[in-house]
This record gives structure tokens, C-alpha cells and sequence, in this order.
């Protein structure tokens, strides 16, 4: 069994996700490609960790790509969250993990409207508010989900939750309909109401949207081609890591890891995965730092995180496991940065880096500042660590 240090898989990961400066790619598709797809619950991070990755990066080469020629897609996926995927990877993300999602979405929400006492036969009302909903947006028309709530009566009615909790408060159902369309692969996010930093979308019909519908794949093609995916992103890799991303079963994962031949490699006394064509060691990366957004997928890649994030995960990551931005320097993880209130970016560093990385990140940290060109953000997800002062010397 080949062994494979923490040195190799920072090596592979400066070079394999484009962070390493000298390793960036050279458009926005490519760039969500280096990591299978980019996280797009925080709208901000889609064009940040694009930023992060291709050098001269503009927010309209996002919108263009997204907009225009459609080669990057928003959708539902692994874990019932939002990723923006490149067009060749889509289809076997709706079969070997959207639909998934879709089916236990809609359980839930059949079980929803039925104890709220909305609809005594909870299959049947979503069968029908799918079957409009498809309807009205299968000729390309674009809408809102509140354009369809006034034009469909079907989508009407909302659901309290968290009763008595500070968090509680009502859901409309309409929003859930589209939910559930969204992982079905029925509809999709179209263009977008908002700047870059909002989500507002217009949902439309996904094959209207894509000129085409997508090609059938079954559960288990769509899930070999996305494990394959994966490893070669961000392999190597262990059952709990590729277990945890696809938000799938440990039966599922190491069937697939069969299926598709992986081999097995120790990652200091536990067991990692590689594909068959990729044992080879790559070529070492010169010095490197990096600022990554929200939930890149770089920092949210694995669930066994030691080896880049060492001890600072109650500063970096919330509650609910949700990372905040972060700071790298060969291949670790040192830090946090946020924005002042004028939009400038600040280092929280929780380390002694030495001078000629220190000096790197400074100036990355200019050109991020320059790059919001006044705009400030505020994440949805910031880190404990953004709050205080920690680290703060810039």
C-alpha cells in the first residue's frame, strides 16, 4: 500500500484546486471544475472562490458563464445543498445525488402540509402544484417564486415551524414546490434579480434553460462518475470524507469506490482512496498562500480535516459546520480575514508565518481590497473568529 504524507496531499491540493498562484486556470468554468463545483449557498462566494482561483477574474465572467452560455449551472445537490456546476458534470449530479434529495423532500413535505392541516391528501396536492408549476414555466418563461404564488393558487398556504423557538416563525409552501422541482430536475435557478452579492433568482424550466433535457444516467452511473470526480479533485481521501460530501451511505460509497477500482493508500495509519491512474506523487509547489471565502470548497472538501485545518476549527467553522474565510499558507490553514467597515481586507492570523509569507498574504490582501473596489460583503456564515479581535494586526 502506497503511504502517502500530509506533505503529498498539500501538494495536491495547492494544485489540483488552483489556490496556489502559480496553479490558477484560466477561466471561471475551469475554476469550478478544479473542485467538481462551487458551493453556492452564500451567492458572494461563487465569484469569490472563482477570484481566488483564475487571475484577472471579473464578476461578468461569472454572469456570462451562468447567464449566457450556460456552461455553469446553479442546482440542488449533495447534502440538499446549493453548488454551481459546470455543464459535463450536471447530469450525474441530478442522478447520483439530487434525486436522492428530491425524493426525501418530498416525503417531508407531504408529511408537512398534511400535519398542518393544508391538504388531507398531502401526495396528491404536491403531484398537482408540480405538474403546474412545470407547466407554466415549460415554454422558457421566466419567474419568481412570488410571480408563481400570484398566478397558481396551488402553491397558496404556509406552514409554522420551531413553535415557541427564538429561530420559529412560517414557511409558504410555494417555495418548497420549487425545492422539490429544483432536485427533481425539473427547473432551475435562471438569471438573477439581485448584484452579484444576492440571490433573487427566476426560475425557468432546466430543459428550456439548457436547450435540451438532461441525459438519463441511473443512481449508480451518476455516483461512480461523481466519486470519480471527487477523488480526482480532491483524493486521497477516506470512506468518512467521500461519505460525508455526497451526503450518501457508507454501503453506497464503498460500493462505488469498488466499482470504479479505486485503490486503497494509507494516509498516516488510516485508509485513503486514489484513482488507479493517479498513484504517481506530483510535482512539488513553490511557497504559497491563499484567502478563500465562506464555504469554498477547498476548506468544506472533507470532513476528516486535521491535516490542513489543525487546531483551529472552533475559531473557523460555526456551529452548524458551516466555515467561514479563511487564511492559507502552503497548503494549511492559518487564519481568518474579514472586511472593515471602509471594505478593507484584514488578516486574523493565528500563527507566526515568517516574514516573506506574511508579506505575500499583505499583498493578496490588497489585491482582494482593490478587487471589492469599495463593495463590502457580509457572509452568511461568518466565522467565530471574524467576531473578535484575535490575530488582528493589519
Amino acid at each position: 500500500m502506497r503511504t502517502i504524507d500530509v506533505a503529498e496531499r498539500r501538494n495536491r491540493l495547492a494544485r489540483r484546486h488552483a489556490v496556489a498562484p502559480a496553479c490558477r486556470v484560466g477561466d471561471v468554468v475551469d475554476a469550478a471544475a478544479t473542485v467538481v463545483c462551487l458551493h453556492g449557498t452564500d451567492p458572494a462566494t461563487i465569484a469569490l472562490s472563482a477570484w481566488a482561483r483564475v487571475d484577472g477574474f471579473d464578476v461578468a465572467d461569472l454572469d456570462e458563464a451562468l447567464y449566457v452560455d450556460r456552461s455553469l449551472v446553479k442546482h440542488l445537490a449533495m447534502r440538499r445543498t446549493l453548488f454551481v456546476f459546470p455543464r459535463p458534470i450536471l447530469a450525474a449530479a441530478q442522478a447520483g445525488a439530487s434525486a436522492r434529495v428530491a425524493a426525501a423532500e418530498e416525503r417531508r413535505l407531504v408529511k408537512e402540509v398534511e400535519a398542518a392541516g393544508l391538504h388531507d391528501d398531502g401526495r396528491r396536492w404536491l403531484d398537482r402544484a408540480m405538474e403546474e408549476v412545470v407547466a407554466a414555466l415549460a415554454d422558457g418563461r421566466e419567474a419568481t417564486s412570488s410571480e408563481l404564488r400570484a398566478d397558481l393558487p396551488v402553491l397558496e398556504g404556509s406552514m409554522t415551524f420551531g413553535e415557541g423557538r427564538s429561530w420559529g416563525g412560517t414557511v409558504s409552501v410555494g417555495p418548497r414546490v420549487l425545492t422539490v422541482l429544483a432536485a427533481r430536475g425539473q427547473v432551475v435557478r435562471a438569471t438573477n434579480d439581485g448584484a452579484w452579492t444576492a440571490s433573487r433568482p427566476r426560475w425557468t424550466s432546466m430543459a428550456a434553460w439548457l436547450g435540451e433535457p438532461l441525459p438519463p444516467l441511473s443512481e449508480d452511473e451518476g455516483r461512480a462518475q461523481l466519486v470519480t470526480a471527487w477523488l480526482r479533485a480532491f483524493g486521497p481521501g477516506t470512506e468518512a470524507d467521500i461519505k460525508w460530501w455526497l451526503g450518501s451511505t457508507l454501503t453506497l460509497v464503498r460500493r462505488t469506490l469498488a466499482e470504479i477500482g479505486a485503490i486503497e493508500v494509507d494516509l498516516d495509519g488510516a485508509t485513503g482512496y486514489l484513482l488507479p491512474d493517479d498513484l504517481d506523487p506530483p510535482e512539488p509547489v513553490d511557497a504559497w498562500v491563499a484567502l478563500l471565502p465562506p464555504l469554498d470548497p477547498t476548506t468544506m472538501g472533507w470532513t476528516e480535516r486535521g491535516w490542513y485545518l489543525g487546531p483551529y476549527k472552533d475559531l473557523l467553522f460555526d456551529t452548524a459546520g458551516n466555515a467561514g474565510p479563511t487564511v492559507w499558507c502552503d497548503g494549511r490553514i492559518v487564519g481568518g480575514w474579514r472586511q472593515h467597515g471602509d471594505g478593507d481586507v484584514q488578516l486574523q492570523l493565528l500563527e507566526d508565518i515568517g516574514a516573506d509569507a506574511r508579506a505575500a498574504l499583505d499583498a493578496e490582501a490588497d489585491r482582494l481590497t482593490s478587487w471589492f473596489g469599495g463593495i463590502r460583503i457580509l457572509p452568511r456564515y461568518p466565522s467565530p473568529l471574524s467576531k473578535t479581535d484575535v490575530g488582528l494586526d493589519r
